[in-house]
């Protein structure tokens, strides 16, 4: 298998080095609009490149989407005219109706679509994901989920991400629906600019909470923000009749507790996304390699791309009018 990587930034690096080492891929080909940052990742991670975007979608058996958001479209219709499997790193595209529109252009061609959501994949929420739907955590009374970055992005990356929910939370909203298979029918959410000025002059916010209600009447409780100065914290913790239990808790966590005599956590904290999920990206990947030869059915489709999507309109929403806001609303 031909496997086509296109993009060649920092998550692009990654899947470089991850597909090299996976099995049942023989050539990953690498290409980036900016050839040179293409031909520096292949070196690298000993892979192959190529000169251009266009060159890979033709060559490749597979495409492994890990461009810019803009560039998603595009790169998607191309994979989907030459009828061959796909995998995109979240999102699909910022915009609803575009959403849609990619959804259905796949479906109709009869190509497969696995969409980046790699907490999927994570070992830890893979077991919290068992002990719900065994029952052994009773009935689920409330998920709190925590995504806490260690430093805001910058300036230029601020009006292209669609906004906190979309850009961050979206991850959370995803593997909420995943984790207890139910439906977020309502959210409520609000935020503010705490740390970070240049925030406000796009509309955006670097701090926000929500509350989420799903159709079995679970709820779910939101923090966010893009500034943690011990390092990224993402954690997400269910709490049921019978048990409660913690993802991300344990020696990596940037939290210390004050209770006297309990020490620090041993560290070192989780610094970015790439450390603190590297075993999910390279199973996810694994996964889209089943995907592509046929021996898998997608284990995220561009449906649940389009759920998660709706979700953190809402939540902007919410924050923008303040007031709940039905997820039928976002129709």
């Amino acid at each position: 298998m031909r496997m086509a990587l296109l993009g060649a930034g920092r998550i692009g690096r990654l899947h470089a080095r991850l597909l090299k080492e996976t099995a049942g891929v023989d050539e990953v080909l690498v290409a980036d609009v900016e050839a040179e940052r293409a031909t520096a990742v292949a070196a690298e991670t000993g892979t192959t490149a190529v000169p251009t975007i266009d060159e890979a979608v033709a060559r490749g058996d597979a495409l492994v989407i890990a461009a810019a958001t803009d560039a998603h479209d595009g790169l998607i219709r191309a994979g989907a005219a030459r009828r061959i499997p796909i995998f995109c790193e979240k999102p699909l595209s910022l915009d609803l109706e575009a959403t849609r529109e990619l959804v259905a252009l796949v479906r109709d061609a009869g190509v497969q679509l696995q969409v980046g959501f790699q907490r999927r994949f994570d070992p830890a929420y893979g077991e919290a994901r068992r002990l719900i739907e065994s029952g052994e955590l009773g009935t689920i009374y409330v998920v709190r989920l925590a995504g806490h970055d260690p430093a805001p992005p910058h300036e230029a990356y601020i009006p292209a991400s669609g906004g906190l929910f979309r850009d961050f939370s979206i991850h959370d909203f995803d593997v909420l629906r995943w984790l207890t298979g139910s439906e977020v029918e309502e959210v409520y959410a609000d935020g503010g600019v705490l740390g970070f000025e240049v925030f406000r002059k796009y509309d955006d916010v670097d701090t926000a909470v929500a509350t989420l209600r799903l159709d079995d009447g679970t709820l779910g409780v939101l923090t966010v923000a893009r500034h943690d100065p011990l390092g990224y914290d993402i954690r997400t913790e269910v709490f049921g009749s019978k048990d409660s239990i913690s993802v991300g808790l344990g020696p990596h966590t940037p939290m210390r507790s004050v209770e006297p005599g309990v020490p620090p956590p041993a560290g070192p904290a989780w610094q970015n996304f790439l450390v603190r999920f590297e075993e999910a990206y390279r199973l996810e990947l694994a996964e889209f390699v089943r995907v592509a030869r046929g021996e898998a059915p997608s284990p995220c489709t561009g449906e649940d791309a389009l759920q998660a999507l709706r979700i953190a309109i809402a939540a902007t929403r919410s924050r923008v009018e303040h007031r709940p806001v039905r997820i039928a609303e976002v129709a």
